[in-house]
């Protein structure tokens, strides 16, 4: 272990090296990255020097034990080698799953799509509920949360709700909830009491930024309409909303939710760089989704990944075989717990993978 954190202690000074070279200060998207990578060593680095440090301070402790007469000196010695083993052990076991490879994905912003599957009335009610539920979680964490586009469902909720997050390790927290969402329950539209199940679909990607993907403004068709829905006056008056066609692979993307047509310019081009990186992003997901058993984020939209079951009050992630009994806590937002058993799951799979 000690002989890779030197590796990655070398590696994090000669980047250090690279961005106080003019040459690569000229070049802001190596710097960007260079500066990004730095960052992400950082912990591992703080946590090479302590355990560096640890090791060094066993070294010495087991001299003393050599070479002193006194007893009481020995006794002292002898405790404070106990005690810098068991941080020893502590802290080699927290290396190790810093030293796991992270998703480089992870620190993006997230696009996230909720669309009403199974279920009529009652599927889009329960996506209105989803996105109530990350709207609540979106607070807790402090991320800013913007609309893109929705449908709205003809009984309340939405049929598709499209929204950005973004803030600190966003992706890396809502990758998890990619996939289908089950629940069961008495619909306010049923009149005998009888339990139904419905379903939505929930879509985590990772926002591209201008770095990941270069679009060319040649293969872009732009298009603008007048908008529909609420929105007062200026709606069916000022052609403000946009629709772009990015030609080489037929995709559509359509923003309406501003007054401003340049602000929804800005927000089209956010989506559809995300989409054209979707593409790329889900041979990745193959990839890796392949070589793990449980891979709790394969990017497959058909995988029914947690039920929702309101007369007994409980949910159940089918990926971990996890049922919580805090229904009504976790739709008001509180999700957390979810993700961080998914996480564990997650990263036990990948500390198994590498130490073969």
């Amino acid at each position: 272990m000690i002989d890779k954190l030197e590796g990655i202690y070398k590696r994090w000074q000669e980047i250090g090296e690279q961005m106080n070279d003019p040459g690569v200060m000229t070049d802001m998207k190596k710097f960007i990255k260079l500066n990004k990578d730095y960052k992400e060593l950082q912990p591992i680095i703080d946590a090479y020097k302590e355990y560096a440090n640890v090791i060094a301070n066993i070294d010495s402790t087991k001299v003393v034990l050599k070479t002193e007469k006194d007893e009481e000196f020995r006794e002292m010695a002898k405790q404070e080698l106990q005690e810098l083993s068991e941080r020893k052990k502590s802290m080699e076991e927290k290396i190790r799953f810093m030293l796991i490879p992270k998703d480089p994905q992870d620190d993006k912003n997230a696009l996230v799509e909720i669309r009403a599957g199974a279920g009529g009335d009652e599927a889009s009610i329960f996506a209105g509920d989803l996105y109530r539920m990350y709207l609540k979680f979106c607070e807790t964490k402090k991320w800013k949360v913007e609309e893109v586009s929705l449908t709205e469902g003809t009984v309340g909720g939405f049929k598709e709700i499209i929204f950005n997050i973004s803030g600190v390790n966003v992706y890396g927290q809502m990758k998890y909830e990619s996939g289908v969402h089950r629940v069961q329950r008495v619909p306010k539209t049923e009149t005998q009491g009888r339990v139904h199940t419905s379903a939505a679909s929930v879509v985590v990607l990772p926002e591209a930024d201008e770095f990941d993907i270069e679009l060319k403004q040649e293969d872009i068709r732009r298009d603008t309409y007048c908008s529909s829905g609420p929105g007062g006056q200026s709606v069916n008056t000022t052609y403000s909303a946009v629709r772009l066609t990015h030609i080489p692979t037929n995709t559509v993307v359509t923003c309406q939710d501003q007054k401003s047509q340049i602000k929804n310019f800005d927000k089209a081009m956010k989506v559809l760089r995300t989409r054209l990186y979707e593409i790329e992003y889900k041979k990745y997901l193959d990839q890796i989704s392949s070589q793990r058993k449980t891979m709790v984020s394969t990017g497959d939209r058909s995988a029914k990944i947690r039920t929702y079951n309101w007369p007994q009050g409980r949910v159940t992630d089918h990926r971990i075989n996890l049922t919580l009994y805090n229904l009504q806590e976790i739709i008001n937002g509180n999700v957390q717990e979810l993700i961080d058993n998914l996480q564990l799951a997650e990263n036990a799979e990948r500390l198994k993978q590498e130490l073969g």
